[in-house]
């Protein structure tokens, strides 16, 4: 059925779909919809069982699944192995609950969709008017509209009385638009250069209209972003391909380590079980078990901070997706704008002033040439604010008001000059017209009869001979020179309307037509929906952190750019959705990474957008309130939906949701974004050297057990202990240095470069140093302290082993105190940082020691994780093991400074 409806008279539109004044007949309806299905958007659901098994669908938990089968099997057999198989089996559990959680929510922008059709509809048929669920209408049903109704499908209008249509939620215009009957020249037109048709979902804010239903269901401009919304994919953020490809990496290096191991310890002639043994103990060691629980204990912590700053995580990747964010493509209306029609500028006396204050507030200034002025000592500008004021159906309140936005700014321009709704009494009223394009009102003030009127500057103008000068007395009316300065006012995106007055003698009670004439010209009045003050901040606080802004919008292309040069952003070349549309894909990346206001686009364009931009290798941030930039937020890299002016559908859409609908608070969130990144590179940092050092104890082990019994005899650590060390570190050592106060600076450097990988030199490097540092000073305790164990008759002393094994298991956690307490720097020397201002770190450290006394002093304990009491003359060489690590990050770091081979922030 699809066609370009608004390109046909109405009596074509009839002919199409073979209907007329009467409605379908009920036997033809149900045939259409038979033939075309109800009018809805369904959808299939992905079963829970699917979703909860895709959660086991990668290559960290298949690794982890495989190691705890393994380790399973080995506690069946004796190895005494149970505490890793729990612990890793655990960890995969809780991974695959929150992913199962999470995906879930991600559904719910297509209910929404569903939600948002109407119930029921007026129709006629065969001539009557009945109610029937809106599900049963079909392409050719009559349906009868007024104003507050929901449009219940895409239709296209044949009759109309002063209809205005909110279409804020599909176009993203900020102003109710006025709708016709007449056809529309032009090919590819967007749905809001559409005047003649009405869309599913948007509703009538006045007016009465009867229309004819053209699409339904999945075929309305509702249904297609329904279908986007299903097609688009939202793919994984850059925090997850990275850690996708480092996990790829470290698994195929951690099985390639393993296997080697194994085939060398055969090779050496161990036995069997000894060669496995070590390998398990190998992977169990170097596997960072508690990695996906790290990584989600940081992003969940950023979360709650941003949800302090008024910014909502819905998908938790998003918490450090923002730090990386190298562009933000923002709507207008809301996000970057106030979202309420303010007059900036009014014409009264052939003076232009400039009028200060935004939204509903009453408090603000009148201005010449920077200069405040007074409206009282101002007749002839009070006059026009009065004619404003008066000549007016909005309501003002306490906290806002209600009623048409161009009449709340009027009436809110008057408040400014201490108007009050108390002095006038209405008599008549000529209400708006579109084809009149004026209103006016008969009041009655201070005993005086005066016909009011406002409209379209250029009809006003005709009205009139004469005009107010700037001391009331009135002058000849220069028209040329009023319509110029409403040509200006225009050409600054201003809505700009005319007024103007008329005495009337005290006994007409009456209003016609006929009395609009030689009337007196008052003025004009410009208003638009202004920038936030904060968003202007914020905007230049982008430029300051390398983050290019980019305003889509579905408003017109000159208010697009006369808003964009207000915020600071890029306005020199504006683009239109039908500019677009005939763009090949290369060009329309080119247009992407150069134009930075983009106007009067569709949906379908937002989203094209966002992909020329991820095409380039830039990581896109998409905000968007609106049905229209569901599709858009879902493929973006980070969508982000207004919390108080949104619909369900984007909220629903978007992987975050900012709670005050302000720009700013972007900004706020890519502060923290970057903070979390920084976090999470401190935690990999840590971890990883930490557990290369395991590993390195296991492979050190078999490389010399041919030459040193000891070795032979028994690993340097079990693996019941490595993973006791590795579960503590987690908690009580890693998790600490989420905690580390925000570096500064973070929003002074451009955001990193979109193809960094976490496997780099810096990593590979201390990957290195610090294993070394680490297991080291461990195995040379082990050696020194359990050298004696084995006799020269191969006569072997089980406790002494066991001390000797203790005693390395210290050594290492001393050596982790001696990393993790610079590790809260990447860069910056531990001597320039309190060593107490993490005290959360602190606390670690300390029950970190309390709780390793116990498996050492407690016996049932020390049975459990093979450990024992050593004597206490060991202490001393032992304590010194702290020193190796934290001297050989600190000589890094050091090299790094002066060298310049790292950074200068914390």
């Amino acid at each position: 059925m699809s066609r370009t409806w608004y390109g046909l008279q109405t009596d074509a539109v009839m002919d199409a779909l073979e209907t007329g004044p009467q409605g379908l007949q009920q036997d033809m309806a149900s045939e259409r919809l038979q033939e075309y299905g109800a009018n809805e958007i369904a959808f299939r659901k992905t079963p829970a069982w699917v979703r909860f098994l895709r959660q086991f669908n990668d290559p960290m938990v298949i690794i982890l699944l495989v190691t705890a089968l393994v380790t399973g099997i080995l506690t069946a057999l004796g190895s005494h192995m149970l505490p890793d198989t729990i612990v890793i089996a655990s960890v995969v559990l809780l991974n695959a609950i929150l992913g199962f959680v999470q995906e879930g929510k991600a559904e719910g922008a297509l209910e929404a969709l569903r939600n948002m059709m109407v119930q029921e509809a007026l129709v006629v048929r065969a001539g009557d008017q009945r109610r029937i669920p809106a599900r049963e209408l079909v392409p050719g049903d009559l349906v009868v509209l007024e104003g507050g109704d929901k449009i219940p499908a895409d239709v296209r209008f044949i009759e109309v009385a002063n209809i205005h249509v909110d279409e804020s939620s599909l176009t993203g215009e900020s102003v109710p638009v006025q709708k016709k009957v007449e056809a529309i020249a032009g090919e590819d037109l967007v749905p809001g250069d559409q005047a003649n048709m009405g869309f599913s979902g948007t509703y009538l804010t006045q007016g009465t209209a009867r229309a004819i239903v053209v699409e339904t269901g999945r075929n309305t401009v509702f249904g297609r972003i329904a279908d986007m919304v299903k097609a688009a994919d939202s793919g994984m953020t850059p925090l997850q391909r990275k850690m996708q490809e480092f996990v790829h990496t470290l698994i195929i290096a951690i099985l390639v380590v393993g296997a080697f191991n194994f085939a060398y310890g055969i090779y050496l002639g161990y036995d069997t079980a000894y060669s496995f043994l070590g390998a398990v103990s190998l992977v169990v060691a170097a596997i960072p078990e508690m990695l996906p629980a790290l990584v989600t204990s940081i992003l969940a912590l950023s979360g709650m901070v941003m949800a302090g700053r008024k910014a909502l995580i819905r998908k938790l990747p998003a918490a450090e997706t923002l730090g990386a964010t190298s562009v933000i493509c923002s709507d207008k209306t809301g996000t970057l704008t106030e979202n309420r029609m303010t007059v900036s500028r009014v014409y009264a006396g052939a003076e232009i002033y400039g009028v200060t204050g935004t939204g509903y507030d009453i408090e603000g200034e009148f201005l010449i040439e920077g200069q405040p002025v007074s409206p009282a000592e101002r007749p002839a500008l009070m006059q026009l604010l009065a004619c404003g004021f008066y000549c007016n159906n909005a309501h003002l309140s306490g906290e806002g008001g209600t009623g048409d936005p161009t009449e709340l700014a009027l009436r809110i321009s008057g408040a400014k000059a201490e108007l009050v709704v108390d002095g006038e009494r209405r008599l008549e009223e000529i209400p708006f017209d579109s084809s009149a394009k004026y209103m006016a009102v008969l009041v009655e003030r201070d005993g005086r009869h005066q016909v009011l009127v406002k409209g379209a500057p250029e009809v006003v103008i005709g009205m009139c001979c004469s005009r107010l000068a700037t001391d009331g007395s009135s002058v000849a009316l220069e028209q040329e020179q009023a319509l110029a300065t409403a040509r200006l006012f225009a050409g600054d995106a201003l809505r700009t309307l005319g007024f103007a007055f008329r005495e009337l003698p005290a006994s007409q009670q009456d209003l016609r037509h006929e009395d609009l004439t030689d009337l007196c010209f008052l003025g004009l009045q410009g208003m638009i929906d202004p920038p936030k003050r904060s968003a202007i901040e914020a905007v230049a606080a982008c430029k300051g952190a390398g983050i290019r802004t980019v305003m889509i919008t579905g408003d017109h292309p000159a208010t697009a750019q006369a808003v964009a040069a207000q915020l600071g952003i890029d306005a020199g070349r504006v683009l239109t959705g039908a500019e677009l549309n005939p763009l090949t894909e290369s060009e329309l990346e080119d247009a992407a990474a150069t134009v930075s206001v983009f106007a009067r686009v569709a949906p379908e364009h937002k989203k094209a957008i966002a992909e020329a931009l991820q095409a380039r290798g830039l990581v896109v941030a998409m905000t968007g309130d609106g049905v229209n930039d569901a599709p858009a937020l879902k493929a973006a890299d980070i969508g982000v939906a207004m919390g108080i002016s949104g619909t369900e559908v984007a909220k629903e859409s978007a992987d975050m949701v900012l709670a005050d609908d302000n720009f700013a608070t972007i900004v706020a969130a890519v502060e923290e974004g970057r903070h979390a990144w920084n976090n999470l590179q401190k935690a990999i940092l840590y971890t990883l050297p930490t557990n290369a050092a395991q590993a390195l104890l296991i492979m050190g082990a078999i490389l010399v057990a041919a030459f040193i019994p000891l070795f032979a005899e028994r690993f340097v650590l079990e693996p019941v202990q490595i993973l006791w060390i590795n579960l503590l570190d987690s908690v009580l050592l890693t998790m600490p240095l989420m905690m580390e106060s925000k570096e500064k600076g973070l929003l002074d450097a451009p955001p990193r470069e979109p193809g960094a990988h976490i496997i780099n030199a810096l990593f590979m490097q201390r990957l290195v140093l610090m294993g070394l540092a680490i297991s080291v000073p461990g195995f040379l305790i082990y050696y020194h302290f359990g050298a004696a164990a084995i006799a020269a008759d191969g006569t072997v002393d089980t406790l002494l082993l066991t001390q000797a094994q203790t005693a390395a298991f210290w050594a290492i956690l001393l050596a982790h105190f001696g990393y993790v307490i610079s590790a809260r720097s990447v860069y910056a020397s531990a001597f320039s940082f309190s060593p107490f201002s993490n005290r959360w770190l602190l606390a670690g450290i300390a029950l970190s020691i309390g709780i390793r006394l116990i498996p050492t002093l407690v016996p049932s304990a020390a049975a459990l994780f093979r450990t024992a009491p050593f004597p206490a003359e060991w202490w001393p060489l032992i304590l010194l093991c702290f020193l190796p690590s934290f001297t050989a990050i600190e000589l890094d770091k050091l090299c790094r400074r002066r060298f310049g081979r790292g950074g200068h922030s914390r």
